[in-house]
């Protein structure tokens, strides 16, 4: 990330982010090493940065109802444009655009948020994100803290929005994604449920279906299985009660649409939880992703009639590390949010098999060589 003041306008901070250009720094959420890219892949139409500059405040909240658990939040809006600026990036403290408010807003760890937040709000949505939402070597109560932590966000932004950004903010519109382990927060609040029996039969031995999907990426393992009654104390009993065997979705009604991202989430949903996935959703992945079986058999299961998978063609987990496929993925991100969220009808097309059809590094639905 690069940053720079603008001369004469003391304490304003541009900060630069990974975008189209290859002369900006890119960022990554994964250690994977990834091989060199020999070309640049056709720009789709949503790639470009919208008319719409971009903001980012951070503030700090404790959680009463979790022991005053400590969660930071991002926001990020439109913001009025600097002059002649064409780049995908944000001003810290900026003055909001209110032209076309309230905005939609997407949630998100602010991991993600630094990848795709510049792009969609230049698109006419906010953005609140969690930080410190990291990658976990193991499955263990970060599965339980993270997606409450973003709910929590929601809450913050849509009571007590910051100061200057009343009015902003449509929280009753709201979105969830993720890139890989946040790729599981955002099956989580997509109405997905934990699936208690599933999830300790695979352990210590897993069935056929979940053998076949394991992968050195995957965060998920045993570990809650030998300490269950600890984990579910965690999580709580307004999580844990079932009648029907299931946890309860760690979600809200106002998350209308939600696009996971080279996701994880199959050990602790199985089949049943995620046929409980109830609002719309668009998955992406990569195709040579270690973790493409399991996102296939994720997108196999999603309860909602209303899902779409786009499959980047030969490309692994670390096609984020890569400009110009963070803006394909930005493109289906604003098509699908612009079109759950924000009532543009018009961007339908624009995740449609036959707009997917046309690049012949994209496949719409699950990839069969």
């Amino acid at each position: 990330m690069n940053c720079i003041r603008i001369p004469g306008r003391v304490g304003i901070l541009i900060c630069f982010l990974a975008a189209c250009s290859p002369s900006i720094t890119k960022t990554s959420q994964i250690t994977e090493t990834v091989p060199a890219d020999t070309h640049e892949p056709t720009p789709l139409p949503l790639s470009e940065p919208g008319p719409y500059g971009v903001g980012m405040r951070r503030f700090t909240f404790t959680d009463p109802a979790r022991d005053d658990r400590e969660v930071t939040i991002s926001v990020w809006y439109p913001a009025v444009q600097p002059s002649g600026s064409t780049s995908i990036g944000f001003i810290r403290d900026a003055d909001p655009d209110p032209r076309e408010a309230p905005y939609p807003l997407i949630l998100s760890s602010t991991k993600a948020a630094i990848d795709f937040a510049p792009y969609l709000v230049s698109h006419g949505f906010t953005w609140a994100s969690v930080g410190k939402i990291e990658s976990y070597p193991k499955m263990n109560e970060m599965m339980i803290d993270h997606p409450l932590d973003i709910l929590f966000a929601l809450n913050q932004v849509a009571s007590n929005p910051p100061d200057g950004l009343e009015g902003m903010i449509d929280a009753e519109h709201a979105g969830a994604t993720g890139y890989s382990f946040d790729g599981y927060n955002t099956l989580a609040m997509s109405g997905a449920r934990i699936d208690p029996e599933y999830y300790l039969a695979q352990c210590p031995t897993p069935d056929a279906t979940t053998a076949s999907i394991l992968s050195n990426l995957s965060a998920f393992d045993c570990g809650p299985a030998g300490a269950w009654d600890e984990f579910a104390a965690h999580a709580g009993e307004a999580i844990t009660r079932s009648e029907d065997g299931l946890w309860q979705p760690m979600t809200d009604k106002r998350i209308r649409a939600v696009i996971p991202m080279a996701a994880e989430g199959w050990w602790l949903f199985g089949e049943r939880g995620l046929a409980a996935e109830d609002r719309p959703a668009l998955m992406i992945a990569g195709s040579l992703d270690t973790l493409y079986a399991e996102n296939a058999l994720i997108f196999e299961y999603l309860g909602t009639p209303e899902k779409t998978m786009v499959s980047i063609i030969d490309r692994d987990h670390g096609m984020i590390s890569f400009p110009e496929i963070k803006a394909r993925m930005a493109h289906f991100m604003v098509a699908f949010f612009g079109y759950y969220l924000q009532g543009r009808e018009d961007y339908a097309e624009y995740f449609s098999e036959n707009f997917v059809a046309q690049y012949n590094d994209l496949a719409w639905g699950v990839y069969e060589k």
